[in-house]
């Protein structure tokens, strides 16, 4: 009897699973995988495809769109990325890379048969980088972006958090997080008894760690090391200088993106909300929303002003041309 990886690889079709979610498979290089998505609401103007961050996490922790955009009428899907959650995670490091997670996106895209007349692409984290990756690839195929707590270039994020974030910590614990970090120690408890008040609840999210609303903890457990190390580096203070991402910078290519978008930053934010300003200027239909009292998971920590600032962005689209 044939196997349900067999009738899938059979029919090259999406499997409908129960309550909107679906297994789409993905052709890569390394042969046929399956990601898995799931729609909420239904709108046929307007349908947001959500890019979790990472690498390797999953949509778990962006469950917070459940209390806003079904109530403004926003029909919108959460995908895990492949090797992430629900999908499939092959163990295959060449897969790990931006240009194939992008030709992912876009195989996503067709399986939803989203377009130019409905499609916005949002992206937070990793899932922004992503984003602006695809935008600037295949931005035919959009009608808006949002990019969430993501800087254009991984050169400059490693600078502020280098040169801003680290001189702010208590510089004792500081460098013993770096040394547990140049000993490939993070795995030791004490990594993170020391990181999380000290990074995690000033600038992942602002509220004591023992408080973090389920989905993010979800979200952040199921991290996969095996594509976050190898794309980000294995410190939680930065970007490693031999990560894969390590020289990605598509800040004077943001121009290219003549699709309106929505950048968003925070000031307590991983990222620099000054550089996130800046891209929605130079962005050519570029709008940017402050959230003054949020991290990097604003959706959590100053959550009226991120949801309120992303339903008015999407209820004032133009209308495709």
């Amino acid at each position: 009897m044939a196997s349900r990886a067999d009738y899938l690889d059979y029919t090259g079709r999406a499997d409908r699973l129960s309550g909107g979610a679906r297994r789409i498979p993905i052709d890569t290089p390394s042969g046929r995988f399956h990601v898995w998505t799931k729609r909420i609401g239904n709108n046929p103007e307007l349908k947001v495809l959500l890019l979790h961050g990472g690498p390797g996490s999953t949509h778990e922790y962006l469950e917070a769109f459940d209390s806003y955009l079904p109530a403004a009428g926003v029909e919108y899907y959460y995908y895990d990325q492949l090797g992430s959650g629900n999908s499939d995670q092959p163990d295959d490091p060449s897969l790990w890379e931006l240009e194939r997670f992008v030709d992912e996106v876009e195989q996503v895209r067709r399986a939803l048969e989203l377009g130019r007349d409905n499609m916005v692409l949002y992206g937070q984290s990793w899932g922004g980088l992503l984003a602006m990756e695809y935008a600037i690839t295949h931005q035919e195929h959009l009608r808006a972006l949002v990019i969430s707590n993501m800087m254009a270039s991984a050169p400059a994020y490693a600078a502020y958090a280098e040169q801003v974030l680290a001189p702010a910590m208590d510089q004792t614990a500081l460098a013993e997080i770096r040394a547990l970090e140049a000993n490939g120690d993070t795995d030791n408890p004490r990594y993170m008894r020391l990181l999380t008040p000290l990074h995690y609840e000033q600038h992942l999210l602002r509220m004591p760690a023992d408080q973090w609303p389920d989905p993010a903890q979800r979200g952040l457990a199921h991290i996969n090391p095996a594509i976050y190390v190898p794309m980000q580096g294995p410190s939680e203070l930065g970007m490693s200088a031999d990560a894969k991402l390590a020289h990605w910078d598509r800040f004077d290519d943001l121009e290219r993106i003549t699709v309106p978008t929505l950048v968003i930053g925070a000031e307590h934010d991983t990222m620099d909300p000054r550089h996130m300003a800046e891209m929605a200027r130079r962005l050519p239909k570029g709008r940017y929303l402050h959230c003054p009292n949020g991290s990097h998971l604003a959706m959590y920590d100053d959550q009226e002003t991120y949801f309120s600032g992303l339903v008015d962005f999407l209820h004032n689209l133009p209308r495709p041309a």
